[in-house]
C-alpha cells in the first residue's frame, strides 16, 4: 500500500507487542480476529460480563477452526493462535499492552470513561485508540493527562473484507503514536488514510450527504423505489436502500443527527428514518424468498411524504451536487491531504465504482465541480486514480 500523506517518519514507530481489544461485540471480536491473525502477538478481549467476553472469544476461536479447516492455518499455527487470544472482565489486563483500540457503545461520555479507566493502567506510551465511526476524537482525549497518544482508528464492516483504515489524527495526538498506528495498519494488511479529526471523517460523512439527499427525496413524494434507483447508470455495488440495513438505520440517524448538530441543514435529519428507527425496523425494504426487495405496506404507513416528487435522474443530480459541495469543503477544510485520498476512501470503504476512476475526477467530468463550487476539485489536467495495495 502506498505511504499515507503527512504520514511522520516510519522510525518513530514503537514495537506492538500485545493488544488489547475494549468490547466483546462483533465488530470488536472481528477486529480481534484481524489483530491476531495479521499480527501473531497475544490479543486479550474484554467486557462488561463473562458471557459477554466467552462469546466474543468463541467468534475468534471459531474464526480459527475454519481457517484451519480451509487449509490457511497449519495445526500448530492454529494453536499457537488459540493461545494468544485471551479474554476478560478486569481492565487489568490491560496493563503490559502496547496498544489499546476501544469498540464500545457509540457514545462519547462512554469512549471517554474507557480511556480514562485505561489511562490509569497502561503504560504511558500505550496507543489508545477509538474505532470510533463520527465522534471527536479531541474531546476523546481532552480530560486525559497524556493526551497525545489517543487517535482514531476507523474500521468499515466485515473488517475482514473492507481494506480501508482511516487512521484519525487529533489536535493534540503526536508522531511516534501516528507512526505506530500506521505500521499496525500496514502489518494489518489494510489501506490507511491519514484524516483530519473532522465529524464522521470522509466515507461517514460523504454517505451521509449522499443518502441524506436521497431520503429527503422521498420525503418529498419521490417513490422509494426510483429514488433508490436514481444511482444505477453509475453502477455502483449497492443502492442506498440496500445500504441502509447494512449501515444500519440507527447508526445512520446517529451519524445525520451528529452532523446536523456540527454543519446544519446540508444534513437534514429525516423524520422518515426517525420513523424507522423508531419503529426497529432494519431497513425499508422487506426481501421475497427469491432475494427481491419490496416495500412492505407496515413500512409504507410508516412514511409520511409532501407531494413534490422528482425523477430519477433528478435525484442522482442532486445527490452527485452535495457530493461535490461536500468535497469541496472538505479539501479546503484539510480534512485529507489531497484529492485522491478522498478517491481511495470512496473506493475501497463506500464501494465507488473503481471503472470511473475516482468520485473527484467523475464530479469534474460530469461538469458537477465547477458548476456547483465554481472549480474542478482536481488540478486542471492532472486525473486521480487512487492507488490501492496491490
Amino acid at each position: 500500500a502506498r505511504r499515507p500523506a503527512g504520514a511522520p517518519d516510519e522510525e518513530l514507530a514503537r514495537p506492538v507487542t500485545k493488544v488489547g481489544i475494549v468490547g466483546a461485540g462483533l465488530m470488536a471480536s472481528q477486529l480481534a480476529w484481524e489483530f491476531l491473525r495479521r499480527l501473531e502477538v497475544p490479543v486479550v478481549i474484554s467486557d462488561l460480563d463473562t458471557e459477554r467476553v466467552d462469546r466474543g472469544l468463541g467468534y475468534v476461536t471459531g474464526q480459527v477452526d475454519v481457517a484451519l479447516a480451509k487449509g490457511r492455518l497449519s495445526p500448530d499455527k492454529a494453536n499457537r493462535l488459540k493461545a494468544l487470544i485471551s479474554g476478560s472482565v478486569e481492565v487489568a489486563s490491560f496493563a503490559d499492552c502496547d496498544f489499546v483500540l476501544e469498540a464500545v457503545f457509540e457514545e462519547l461520555s462512554v469512549k471517554k470513561g474507557v480511556f480514562a479507566t485505561l489511562e490509569q493502567i497502561v503504560s504511558e506510551t500505550c496507543v489508545l485508540a477509538t474505532n470510533t465511526s463520527s465522534l471527536s476524537v479531541s474531546e476523546m482525549a481532552a480530560d486525559l493527562a497524556h493526551p497525545r497518544r489517543v487517535m482514531g482508528f476507523h474500521f468499515f464492516n466485515p473488517v475482514a473484507v473492507l481494506p480501508l483504515l482511516e487512521v484519525v489524527k487529533g489536535q493534540l495526538t503526536d508522531n511516534p503514536t501516528l507512526a505506530t498506528a500506521l505500521s499496525v495498519a500496514k502489518s494489518l494488511k489494510k489501506n490507511a488514510v491519514l484524516v483530519k479529526d473532522a465529524p464522521a471523517f470522509v466515507v461517514n460523512r460523504l454517505l451521509t450527504r449522499w443518502m441524506g439527499e436521497v431520503m429527503q427525496a422521498v420525503d418529498e413524494g419521490t417513490p422509494i423505489k426510483i429514488a433508490d434507483s436514481a444511482f444505477r447508470p453509475l453502477g455502483l455495488p449497492m443502492s442506498p436502500f440496500v445500504l441502509l440495513p447494512l449501515v444500519g438505520p440507527a447508526i445512520g440517524l446517529h451519524v445525520a443527527e451528529t452532523l446536523n448538530a456540527k454543519f446544519g441543514d446540508r444534513f437534514p435529519v429525516s423524520p422518515n428514518l426517525k420513523a424507522l428507527v423508531a419503529a426497529d425496523k432494519p431497513g425499508i425494504y422487506d426481501w421475497t424468498p427469491e432475494g427481491k426487495p419490496y416495500v412492505s405496506e407496515e413500512t409504507q404507513a410508516l412514511f409520511t411524504v409532501a407531494d413534490s416528487p422528482s425523477s430519477a435522474e433528478e435525484v442522482r443530480i442532486r445527490a452527485l451536487s452535495a457530493l461535490a459541495e461536500e468535497i469541496g469543503l472538505m479539501l479546503s477544510e484539510k480534512v485529507v491531504a489531497a484529492p485522491m485520498d478522498i478517491d481511495l476512501c470512496m473506493i475501497l470503504g463506500a464501494g465507488w465504482p473503481f471503472h470511473l476512476g475516482g468520485i473527484t475526477p467523475y464530479l469534474d467530468r460530469q461538469g458537477i465541480s465547477t458548476k456547483i463550487i465554481g472549480q474542478t476539485l482536481l488540478p486542471p489536467g492532472v486525473a486521480s486514480v487512487a492507488q490501492v495495495a496491490s
